[in-house]
C-alpha cells in the first residue's frame, strides 16, 4: 500500500485511496511528525523521548516510544504479515526512520515543485507554483506549533510558501494576468504587511490594470508601516517603483508576448482541438494515447499518469467494438523500456490479454502493421514471464517490421526482442548487436527515444564484459541525448551505471562505493519505476558486501523486494542461522528471465559454497558457465558480483574437492 503524508496543516497520512489513516494519539502524531521532520535520516531514541517530553520524560518512556512506533506501523502497513520487517517506519541503528518516498510527503513534494518552477520561465512556472502551493491545508506541521523540534522546519517551509506565493504573483504579471493577481495580492500584503516585495507586486499589479491612485495609495500605506511599526525606511525596490509609477515608465508595462512561443501554441491548439473534435469521437481517444506515449517519456509525474491511463484507454476502444481501432490504441503506446520487471503486473496482464484479444480479430491481410504493434506489445509487457509467448510474437513481430520497412515500428520489435533475450546467461553479446542495430537505426531517423535506449541497451551489454570505455561513451551519450530532448527518466540509468564504476573501482573504498549507491537510491525514489525501485538498493549493496568479503547486511527493517529469496540465505549466513539458511537456499526458486539472471545465479553460487551444498553448486554451475566471460550482475548497468569466471572455478574447486 503507497502511504501519503501531509503536514501543511495538522499532521495526517492517508491510504492509496487517500482515505486518512487512522493515527490515534498526538503522541503517535509527534512521533510520525518527528520521523518526517528527520527527512529520512535516523533519529536515535533518545532523541524522541527528550523532543515528545521536553526533558520530563516518565519513567518507561523507552517503552512507550516503542508502544508509538508499533502502532503506527500497524497503521501505516496494515496488510504487512505478523514477524515480518517494517519496509515504511524502519528500525535502524539506534533509532527509526521513515523511509518515505520524497513524492508522498505533501511538504518535500512542494518544496520539489517550487525548486522546479524556479528554473522555469512563467508559462511554465505558473502552474507548476499553483500545483506546489495547492496541498496547504494551514501553517505546517499545525499540531505542533509550540514543540522546539519543529520550529525550525515550520518557520523554513512558512517563508518558503511566501515566496512561492511571490513567485506565483511575478508570474502572472509576467504573463499579462496583472487583474487575476490583484486579490490574492491584496490578502498577501495584508496579512505579512512586513514584507516589501507583498506591497511592490500588488502596486504594480494595480498600476497594470489601470490604477494608478491606488497604486500609489498602497506604496504610501507600506511606508507608513514599514516608518512607524518598525523605524525603517522602504527598500530601494520601493522608492524606485513610487517613482516609476509617478513618471509613468515605460518600462512598467512589458512588451506582449509574441504571439508564437511554444506555450500559446499549445493552449490555441488545445483550445481548437476542444471545439472542432467531437467529444467522444475515435480521434479523441487516438490522440489520448499518443499524448500518454509522451507523458510516459517526460519524467516521474508523466510516467505515472500515462501508466494510470493507459488501460482505461484501451478498455474504451475496447467498448467500441472496431478491433483496428483496438489495435491502434494498443500499438500506439510504444514506449522504449530496457528493465525487465513490469512496473505494474496486473496491468501488463490485462494490456496482454486485450492485445490477444485483438489479434485474434484483427481483419487478415492488410493489417500487418498494427499486428506487429500487438505482438511487440505482448512480447514487451509479458518480459520476465517463463512462458514461451513473448519470444514467439518478438519474432514475429520483428520479422513482419522487416517485410514492411516501417523504421519506428522496427525500433519497437527490436526492443520487444531485445525484453525477450534473457531465457540463459550469457547473452550479452547478443543483446548488444541488438542495440547496435537498434541505434543505427534510430540515428539514420531521427528516432530520439530509441536513439536513447540504443545507447542504454548497449551501456548494459558492454558493462556485462567489463568493456568500461565502451560503456562510458554509451552513458555519456545516453545523458546527453536525454538533456538535450528533456527525457530525465533516462538519467536514473546513468547515475545508477556511475554508482556501477565507482564500485568496481579496485581503489574505491567500501565506504565510498557504498556512498554512490545511497545516492543512486535516494535519486530512485519517487522516479515513477517501482519495477526497476523496489529491492535495487539493498540488492545493490548485499553485492557489494559479499565482493568485499563482508557478511551481508542484516538490517530488520531492509526489505528486498523480489530479490528476497536470493537474499535471504546470505542474511541468515551472516546472522549466524546456519540451518535455517540452508533451508533458505534449497526453497529458492528458479530465477525469472531478466536482466537479474546472472546476479541471482551468482548469489545462489556464493550461498551454496557457504553452505557448501552440492546440488546447488551443480545447478548454479550448469546455469553460469554460458555467461564465463562476462561480469555477473553488471548486465543490469547497475551492479556487480565478480567475474562469473570467478564463480565457476570456486564452484569447480568445491566439487572437484
Amino acid at each position: 500500500m503507497r502511504v501519503g503524508f501531509g503536514v501543511l496543516g495538522p499532521v495526517t497520512a492517508w491510504d492509496e485511496a487517500e482515505r486518512p489513516l487512522a493515527l490515534r494519539g498526538p503522541r503517535h502524531r509527534a512521533v510520525l511528525a518527528r520521523l518526517i521532520v528527520a527527512r529520512r535520516r535516523i533519529v536515535p531514541v533518545e532523541l524522541l523521548i527528550e523532543d515528545l517530553w521536553q526533558g520530563a520524560a516518565p519513567p518507561g518512556a523507552i517503552s512507550a516510544v516503542r508502544t508509538f512506533v508499533a502502532a503506527l506501523r500497524r497503521a501505516l502497513e496494515p496488510d504487512r504479515p505478523p514477524r515480518t520487517p517494517a519496509a515504511l517506519l524502519t528500525t535502524r541503528g539506534p533509532g527509526y526512520a521513515l523511509r518515505a518516498a520524497p513524492d508522498t510527503v505533501d511538504a518535500w513534494l512542494f518544496e520539489q515543485r517550487f525548486r522546479q518552477a524556479s528554473a522555469l520561465p512563467p508559462a511554465q512556472a505558473l502552474p507548476r507554483l499553483q500545483q506546489a502551493l495547492e496541498p496547504w491545508r494551514g501553517p505546517a506541521y499545525a499540531d505542533f506549533a509550540d514543540a522546539p523540534w519543529a520550529r525550525t522546519e515550520r518557520a523554513r517551509l512558512a517563508e518558503l510558501r511566501l515566496h512561492a506565493l511571490e513567485r506565483l504573483a511575478q508570474a502572472r504579471l509576467d504573463l499579462g494576468q496583472a487583474a487575476q493577481a490583484v486579490p490574492d495580492l491584496g490578502a498577501h500584503a495584508a496579512e505579512h504587511p512586513w514584507r516589501e516585495d507583498a506591497w511592490r507586486l500588488l502596486a504594480l499589479a494595480l498600476y497594470r490594470t489601470g490604477r494608478q491612485g491606488e497604486a500609489l495609495a498602497v506604496l504610501r500605506r507600506s511606508r507608513a508601516l514599514l516608518v512607524e511599526q518598525l523605524g525603517v525606511d522602504p527598500g530601494p525596490a520601493l522608492n524606485r517603483l513610487e517613482q516609476d509609477i509617478l513618471h509613468q515608465a515605460e518600462h512598467l508595462i512589458p512588451e506582449p508576448a509574441p504571439e508564437h512561443t511554444g506555450d500559446q501554441l499549445w493552449t490555441r491548439a488545445a483550445a481548437a482541438y476542444q471545439r472542432t473534435v467531437t467529444p467522444g469521437a475515435r480521434a479523441r481517444l487516438e490522440s489520448t494515447v499518443s499524448l500518454l506515449r509522451e507523458m510516459a517519456v517526460t519524467g516521474p509525474e508523466g510516467l505515472r499518469t500515462a501508466r494510470s491511463q493507459r488501460l482505461a484507454a484501451v478498455t474504451a476502444a475496447e467498448e467500441l467494438g472496431d478491433p483496428r481501432l483496438t489495435a491502434r490504441v494498443i500499438g500506439a503506446y510504444d514506449v522504449p523500456a530496457n528493465w525487465t520487471r513490469v512496473d505494474d503486473p496486473d496491468q501488463s496482464a490485462r494490456v496482454v490479454a486485450a492485445a490477444e484479444r485483438t489479434l485474434a480479430v484483427l481483419p487478415g491481410p492488410g493489417h500487418e502493421a498494427a499486428r506487429a504493434r500487438l505482438l511487440a506489445t505482448v512480447a514487451l509487457e509479458s518480459r520476465g514471464s517463463r512462458r514461451d509467448r513473448g519470444p514467439r510474437a518478438a519474432a514475429e513481430a520483428e520479422r513482419l517490421a522487416r517485410e514492411l520497412g516501417d523504421p519506428t515500428l522496427l525500433a519497437f520489435a527490436l526492443n520487444a526482442r531485445y525484453m525477450q533475450t534473457f531465457h540463459r546467461t550469457g547473452l550479452a553479446p547478443e543483446r548488444d548487436a541488438l542495440g547496435a542495430e537498434l541505434l543505427t537505426l534510430a540515428d539514420r531517423h531521427d528516432l530520439v527515444t530509441f536513439q536513447i535506449l540504443g545507447h542504454l541497451v548497449r551501456l548494459q551489454s558492454l558493462a556485462a564484459s567489463a568493456d568500461w570505455p565502451g560503456a562510458d561513451h554509451h552513458a555519456q551519450a545516453a545523458q546527453a541525448l536525454a538533456r538535450h530532448h528533456e527525457r530525465p527518466l533516462a538519467e536514473v540509468f546513468t547515475t545508477w551505471y556511475r554508482a556501477l564504476r565507482t564500485a568496481t573501482d579496485p581503489r574505491v573504498p567500501f565506504a565510498t562505493a557504498e556512498a554512490a549507491y545511497r545516492g543512486a537510491a535516494d535519486g530512485l525514489h519517487g522516479a515513477g519505476m517501482p519495477g526497476l525501485e523496489q529491492g535495487l538498493y539493498p540488492l545493490a549493496l548485499l553485492c557489494l558486501c559479499l565482493r568485499h568479503d563482508r557478511p551481508a547486511p542484516t538490517d530488520p527493517g531492509t526489505d528486498h523486494g523480489p530479490h528476497e529469496p536470493w537474499a535471504r540465505p546470505h542474511v541468515l549466513l551472516a546472522e549466524g542461522r546456519r540451518t535455517e539458511a540452508a533451508a533458505a537456499l534449497d526453497a529458492t526458486p528458479e530465477p525469472p528471465r531478466d536482466l537479474l539472471l546472472e546476479t541471482r545465479w551468482a548469489l545462489t553460487a556464493r550461498a551454496a559454497l557457504a553452505l557448501d551444498d552440492r546440488p546447488a553448486m551443480h545447478r548454479a554451475l550448469a546455469a553460469l558457465t554460458p555467461a564465463a566471460g562476462e561480469l555477473a550482475g553488471a548486465q543490469t548497468g547497475m551492479l556487480a558480483l565478480g567475474p562469473v569466471a570467478d564463480h565457476l572455478r570456486d564452484l569447480n574447486r568445491a566439487l572437484h574437492s
